[in-house]
């Protein structure tokens, strides 16, 4: 997830293909889902074709040296689809994620601050094995609403009483909007491969259980709570969307907590409003991106 300035964006999905009669099973790693590969799915050992799409939970931007074009997209050599295009060593590999993507960002062009990237389904075909997606937390729009977030008490709650006023719950309504989109957009990628493996990725804990850790995290005690409900609820939701799209799920929750941006310096994955290691603000660093890409060979292989 991010904001949509500076080409930084958001982050996180992964997707695994149950069509045709396939059986669908649930790994033993917390919620992610792994259905079996359809025929032709091969990939790894100098074979198949990985496409990686996704925002900047995805791109990771400032933990590495910067990969491909457009530099807007502030992509990292070192994000985890990197890191499991390492491992799994396909014939063809292509990350076409980019900072501030939202659903619309897979059939349409992102302009960047430096250059536009073209639509991200545009890299999909019909020869690709393997597609990992991590999108729709810029459809929510988590990362501003944090900022709408701040406060100077410990006990405020802007944001829940301004998205809650008058009995609607306006979080939840983006999260179910966001969620079908999320669904549409594996339907779109399963039907320009057919043959592939189609992972979801889920976003990782953000938030520490309790009330936070204000003033370093300036959000008070029922906004963190708040916020950290409406990230379980659209983890929730996306993995019901993965399931009903006959598509795998990787859970990046589970394995992330105790490693949120409130966790000491050396234990955090996802850095706060100052990061302390190199990585966009309340986005994961280096580390987090080891951990999603491990999570992610967890459900591809």
């Amino acid at each position: 997830m991010a904001s949509k300035s500076g080409g930084t964006g958001c982050l996180l999905v992964v997707l695994v293909l149950g069509v045709l009669g396939f059986a669908y099973y649930k790994s033993l790693d917390g919620s992610s889902q792994t259905p079996p590969a359809p025929p032709g799915s091969q990939i790894g050992g100098g074979t198949g074709r990985y496409v990686a799409l996704g925002d900047s939970y995805t791109s990771a931007p400032k933990t590495g040296a910067q990969a491909g074009e457009p530099a807007g997209c502030a992509r990292s050599a070192v994000n985890y689809p990197h890191l499991v295009a390492a491992e799994l060593r396909p014939k063809e590999f292509v990350d076409v994620s980019c900072g501030g993507a939202t659903t619309a960002s897979l059939t349409g062009e992102q302009r960047t601050r430096d250059g536009v990237n073209p639509p991200q389904l545009n890299a999909v075909n019909a020869e690709t094995t393997l597609v990992t997606v991590g999108i729709g937390g810029n459809d929510v729009g988590f990362v501003g609403l944090a900022g709408q977030c701040l406060a100077d008490s410990a006990q405020a709650s802007p944001c829940k009483q301004r998205l809650t006023a008058g009995g609607k719950d306006q979080l939840a309504a983006k999260i179910d909007t966001a969620a079908k989109r999320v669904g549409e957009s594996l339907r779109k990628i399963r039907a320009k491969a057919p043959k592939a493996r189609v992972v979801l990725v889920g976003y990782p804990t953000i938030l520490p259980d309790g009330d936070g850790c204000w003033p370093s995290l300036p959000v008070g005690a029922p906004d963190v709570a708040y916020l950290r409900e409406g990230l379980a609820k659209f983890n929730t939701a996306l993995s019901e969307q993965a399931k009903a799209n006959q598509a795998g799920f990787v859970d990046t929750a589970r394995p992330s907590k105790g490693h949120d941006l409130c966790a000491p310096t050396n234990e955090r994955w996802v850095e706060g409003l100052v990061p302390a290691s190199p990585a966009t603000a309340l986005h994961p660093n280096a580390k987090g991106q080891k951990a999603t890409a491990d999570a992610v060979l967890r459900v591809v292989r």
